[in-house]
């Protein structure tokens, strides 16, 4: 293990009681994850989570709460860091303006990233891909959050 890798993520729950799941290729790999991404240095946490939502959405959001940080040791799945996740409840300012997939992976073109709804009654660990963003899933599903 050789440093940190500090991640932020937001919850973005709408109307429908539905929660907002990025679908992504990246380094070789597909998976699926709440929206959020790095910390970048001399950034805090709740201007990473805004500049990741603008970046990946298009939207700007209002961090509303902390919900949950990472409490066991998680490994990078893509280099030799230690993953330390932090998670938010959200909310979005203006209406979302994305074309929200159905189907996980269904990328446009040279996209190599989808949104998608996921009703928070059908939510399972399987819809996420990383072990923190399955703790989340969790606690939402058994309404600990």
């Amino acid at each position: 293990m050789s440093y940190f890798n500090v991640r932020v993520y937001g919850l973005l729950i709408n109307a429908d009681n539905q929660v907002l799941i990025s679908d992504e290729q990246s380094g070789g790999r597909i998976f699926s994850k709440f929206p959020g991404g790095g910390l970048e240095l001399g950034e805090g946490l709740i201007d990473a989570l805004k500049r990741e939502f603008m970046e990946e959405c298009n939207a700007e959001v209002e961090v509303l709460e902390h919900i949950y940080t990472t409490d066991f040791y998680e490994q990078s799945s893509f280099n030799d860091s230690q993953i330390l996740s932090i998670y938010y409840m959200v909310k979005e300012v203006q209406p979302l303006l994305l074309d929200f997939k159905t189907i996980p992976f269904d990328f446009d073109g040279d996209s190599l990233q989808a949104f998608r709804w996921v009703d928070l009654k059908d939510l399972k660990v399987e819809d996420v891909t990383f072990k923190t963003d399955q703790k989340v899933v969790e606690l939402l599903v058994n309404k600990n959050i």
